[in-house]
Formats: structure tokens, sequence, C-alpha cells
């Protein structure tokens, strides 16, 4: 797991006062607390690190981390649990859920083949962002509670990883794995439901993302 040094771990919240200011305004015009907007908005803040771009929608549980060696683009209504750690650049889709404690990572962060250096003090994807493998990951997909997924893979459409699962492989659309390493277990929706299921996402404005062609997969 890539380590983040002080300097990126520096949350200038004060910089972003203006911003609270103005949406809590809304928020109590329409009957809602400040304080719970405050809550939320240092939790985001807390959260995103450099280089994420997060859509509309977006939340973040407490201790959740969301950085990126070069950048990492979170589509709408995107939820992030508790706990969560996720170090990647690459995509995420639309109304995607993260469970608590689960995390995407990634494979090669530190090179840990490089002769004559400890693991400790190898190069790291945080000096050294070549290291970085982008990884996609598409709309309405569920990560399970404390799931693992590696860098560089394309995770489907409407697929979900199931609680403690480490995935080390691409996992087609509308697919549900579990173990270590992931396997397929299941799809989540027959082919009827799956085509009604995805009809009415998209009436509602989610989007079907595509990645670049995978080279292999989940089975």
């Amino acid at each position: 797991m890539a380590e983040i040094s002080h300097r990126q771990l520096q949350i200038p919240l004060l910089r972003h006062l203006p911003e609270f200011l103005q949406q809590s305004s809304v928020a109590f015009r329409i009957g809602r607390t400040p304080v719970t907007n405050l809550t939320r908005f240092i939790l985001r803040k807390l959260a995103v690190r450099a280089n994420v771009a997060v859509g509309e929608g977006f939340h973040a549980g407490p201790g959740s981390i969301l950085w990126a060696p070069n950048a990492l683009s979170i589509g709408r209504d995107v939820y992030v649990g508790k706990n969560v750690t996720i170090q990647i650049d690459g995509t995420v889709g639309d109304g995607v859920l993260f469970a608590n404690g689960s995390g995407v990572v990634g494979k090669n962060d530190h090179d840990y083949r490089q002769v004559g250096t400890t693991v400790r003090h190898a190069s790291w994807v945080g000096d050294n962002p070549h290291l970085s493998l982008s990884t996609f990951i598409g709309s309405d997909v569920w990560v399970g509670f404390n799931a693992v997924v590696y860098s560089g893979l394309k995770i489907g459409n409407s697929s979900i990883i199931a609680a403690g699962a480490v995935v080390t492989k691409d996992v087609p659309d509308n697919s549900i794995v579990a173990g270590s390493p992931a396997r397929v277990i299941k799809p989540r929706f027959t082919d009827g439901e799956f085509a009604s299921h995805w009809a009415l996402l998209r009436r509602q404005g989610v989007r079907w993302v595509a990645p670049a062609s995978s080279t292999g997969g989940c089975v």
C-alpha cells in the first residue's frame, strides 16, 4: 500500500470555508441543520486527498482515505463507508458503494524487486508515479465489507464483490465474485433482468461506463 508524505496529508480546511458557508446557508433555508452539513463537509475534506475528483452526491465515512498518484475520477452518487482506503489511479463509475473496511490498493506501489534495498526503503508510487496501474470500476458496483481490489483491474458494471474477497483478476459485468482469490460464483441478474435494470438506470442518468479491452478475468 502506498505511503503518503506529510505534505500530501495537509488538509487546508480553512481554504474551503467559504464553500462550506455557502452550502450551510442553502441547507438552513431548506430546513436541514448546518451541523450535519459541517460534519459531512469535514469528513469529505479529510478523506479526499491529492489528485482525486469526485462527483455530485459523494459521501465519505470517518477514517477513509482517497488518494491518487496521478488522477482518480469518481462519478456521481458514490458512497464510501468507514475506514475505506482507495489509493489508485483510474475511474469509478456512478452509484458505487464501498462498504466499511474495503480497499482498492496498488499492486506494485512499492518496488519489491529493487535489488539491494529493503522493501521499506524501496521506490514507491508517491515518488515514482510510473509504478501506478490504472484501475476501472464500473457503475452500480458494490465492494463488500473488508474486500480488497488490486490496482490494474477492471471491475464491470453492476458487479458485486463479496465481503472479504481479494480480487486479483478482472470481474465481468453483472457478476458476483467471492473468495481469495475471488472467483465468479453467479450472475447478479438474469439476462432479461439485467437489460431491464439498465434501461431504468439510464433513465435516472446513471452512466454505463466501459473500460478498455481486458486480458483476463475471474472464472
